[in-house]
């Protein structure tokens, strides 16, 4: 939905993956504006607020997660947004072409905010960043988290570290006033990016079991602990493969995996879905980031002794680096067994390509010797005949 906002994609109804005439057509029934209000595991019924009540064999809970909104007085000004749905992303592009936003204030630091500031600044927008944070995107190792800032600043973004909001009031030279326990800002719109939480209401009244990370607890099958009620998506806990611990990852690609999974089993076709190792990525006005698997304080929390180490070098064969692009990639691995645990890559280019490879060695389960010498297709253009993943992956067993 950034990309809507900040006009690279034109038109919001490239965003609809189906409607719901498209899910007629194969049979599919769709009942929008329909909320439901209880859930009778005891009877296999759902019941709408409307009063009607809905017989089921099989429930799938695919509830999703809410925007994280502060609480703090004036959140339900005009102008002040969050950044979840469609509709969101519809409603915070017609309020900046009716209002003729000039300038617009960020509150956190993460993946849908850096997103932001690149849209808005497309479209010409003075944008301010508020983070409670020292730096943004703070995931990632400082030192490419401070390239990230370097980026911000570069294209035109304000970034202010180590602030609380307090309050939302109405401002003097632009509609709304942010008050900080730093000073006070100003700007015609207010976006919260503070993250999700799962939307477990329904399924709390239901007596259904809640995860330890809030998401509802799930096996690899999406079944949850009521017989016959299966979870998907932003609502439901998902298998990490490094860390062997459940975890609540809200992302897209992997909703799409959970529903199939629980369709195939609810279809007769016994399926398991084997879990993830935490890819993601996100572009920055000119810089892709990637990361996958554990970073060190999350592998410290699952009792690994970690090691790591950062290395710079070059997307493509340094005799064709003619952008004189750099490559930053970091691996963390258990410093006892050599056991590969997880890796950062930021860059003009080629960090999403080395993440998604070492993605793969995470699924595999490889350690440092496995990953350091990995058959990689070898050509200049893409590389040199030693690749980043290969350089790190040995100088780090070095360390060890």
């Amino acid at each position: 939905m950034p990309y809507y906002i900040g006009d690279v994609i034109g038109d919001w109804k490239k965003l609809i993956a189906r409607t719901p005439e498209k899910f007629e057509e194969t049979g599919v029934k769709v009942r929008v504006s329909s909320p439901v209000g209880e859930i009778d595991s005891r009877k296999g019924e759902v019941r709408l607020e409307n009063g009607e009540t809905l017989p089921y064999d099989d429930l799938v809970l695919a509830t999703g997660a809410r925007a994280t909104m502060l609480d703090i007085p004036g959140t339900e000004r005009e102008g002040v947004f969050v950044l979840k749905t469609l509709r969101d992303g519809i409603d915070i592009k017609n309020y900046i072409n009716e209002k003729a936003c000039r300038k617009a204030i960020i509150i956190g630091a993460g993946f849908i905010s850096m997103e932001m500031t690149e849209g808005l600044r497309n479209l010409g927008i003075e944008t301010e960043v508020i983070y409670r944070g020292e730096r943004p995107v703070s995931r990632w190792d400082p030192e490419f988290s401070k390239l990230v800032l370097d980026e911000l600043v570069k294209n035109s973004v304000s970034f202010i570290g180590n602030t609380l909001p307090v309050a939302i009031e109405g401002g003097s030279e632009y509609a709304l006033r942010l008050i900080t326990d730093n000073g006070s800002h100003e700007g015609d719109l207010i976006l919260m990016a503070l993250g999700v939480r799962p939307n477990t209401e329904l399924a709390r009244y239901a007596d259904i079991e809640i995860g330890k990370t809030g998401a509802l607890h799930v096996d690899l099958s999406q079944r949850t602990s009521k017989e016959r009620i299966y979870a998907v998506g932003d609502c439901a806990e998902v298998y990490h493969r490094v860390s062997n611990e459940w975890v609540h990852i809200p992302l897209g690609d992997i909703a799409n995996k959970q529903g199939r999974v629980a369709g195939s089993n609810i279809g007769g076709n016994l399926k398991e879905f084997q879990g993830v190792v935490g890819a993601q990525s996100f572009k920055v006005f000119g810089l892709e980031l990637a990361a996958t698997g554990l970073d060190e304080r999350a592998a410290q929390r699952s009792g690994f002794d970690t090691a790591s180490m950062i290395i710079w070098g070059t997307p493509v064969a340094r005799s064709m680096n003619l952008n004189k692009d750099r490559l930053g990639l970091k691996l963390v691995a258990d410093r006892k067994t050599g056991k590969f645990l997880g890796a950062q890559a930021i860059g003009e280019s080629g960090a999403v390509g080395r993440i998604n490879t070492l993605s793969a060695c995470l699924w595999a389960g490889m350690d440092l010797d496995d990953v350091g010498y990995l058959d990689l297709a070898y050509s200049p253009p893409f590389g040199g005949a030693w690749d980043p993943i290969q350089i790190a992956a040995q100088a780090l067993k070095k360390r060890l």
